[in-house]
């Protein structure tokens, strides 16, 4: 009888401290992040706006955002994430002559076309 009480205990103890493990990771993150917050970075708030960072006030919790020329300020805590920064520089594009697209001129659409009424007419 005993050891029917003592198993679901167990897991459930198990299942606590396994969670309070993941919340506190976690919450280490958020704060990790919150404290590399600087001027000049991409982020993502909770709403899904993608904005830039202009300023950052620990005192008051609160950080202002240039969304597109718009100034907008928000609690530390709306941040969801901040973008990675982008050092990879796009390299330009080149058209190798094997997947580029052939023009096909005026005497060759005309003879096909032709070849294909006549084709219809029989």
């Amino acid at each position: 009888m005993s050891m029917n009480i003592i198993l679901p205990l167990v897991l459930i103890i198990a299942m606590l401290y396994l969670m309070s493990r993941n919340q506190k990771k976690q919450r280490a993150r958020q704060e990790e992040m919150k404290n590399n917050l600087k001027r000049g970075v991409h982020v993502v708030t909770i709403g899904g706006m993608h904005a830039v960072v202009e300023s950052v006030d620990t005192a008051k919790q609160t950080v202002d955002l240039n969304a597109e020329g718009v100034i907008l300020t928000f609690d530390l805590t709306a941040i969801r994430t901040v973008k990675a920064a982008e050092t990879a520089q796009v390299a330009p594009a080149t058209t190798d002559d094997s997947t580029a697209p052939k023009e096909v001129s005026e005497s060759t659409t005309d003879s096909q076309s032709t070849a294909t009424q006549t084709e219809s007419e029989k």
